[in-house]
């Protein structure tokens, strides 16, 4: 085999191994969830202030959305889930939870089921959703934020 194959073929077996490793420690120690990151003050100001303006209302002042919201109404509603630890969207990846806030509910609902949830396209930029997001995120304990992000970088669980 020429020289300068088998040294593409053995730096390239070392940069597999290097970018698995690292991966690999990622995902197994939850580091990118790490106390803090992408939390700075501005950001969870901003978010925030959209989440008081725009969820609140349903999922309430302190995320811990409406009465039942684990049980379908008789219209194939169901009531606001908490933001916070104790509902079920930080069972969701990112990407999810960002769709759902930007095209509404209803793209992800049960057969039978009708959501409430409306779309904010018109009224939140994306940065403005990231950061509702973000703020949601930083009432979670490192513990929830650690599941979740691992969630994320394996595809995310298989809820809903």
């Amino acid at each position: 085999m020429d020289p300068l194959i088998k040294k593409v073929v053995w730096f390239g077996a070392v940069y597999l191994f290097v970018a698995t490793a690292a991966v690999g420690y990622i995902v197994l120690t939850g580091s990118f969830a790490g106390r803090g990151t992408g939390f700075d003050p501005a950001t969870m100001a901003r978010g925030q202030a959209h989440y008081v303006e725009h969820c609140a209302r349903c999922h309430g002042a302190n995320l811990e959305g409406q009465k039942g919201w684990e049980t379908r109404r008789a219209d194939g509603t169901v009531p606001a889930p908490p933001q916070d630890e104790t509902g079920h969207t930080w069972q969701h990846p990112d990407r999810q939870i960002f769709d759902i806030i930007k095209l509404g509910g209803g793209i992800f609902s049960k057969r039978g089921e009708r959501s409430e949830m409306p779309a904010y396209r018109e009224s939140l930029s994306d940065p403005d959703i990231w950061a509702v997001i973000a703020f949601i995120k930083s009432t979670w304990p490192d513990e929830v934020r650690d599941r979740q992000m691992r969630a994320n970088m394996l595809g995310g669980f298989e809820h809903h």
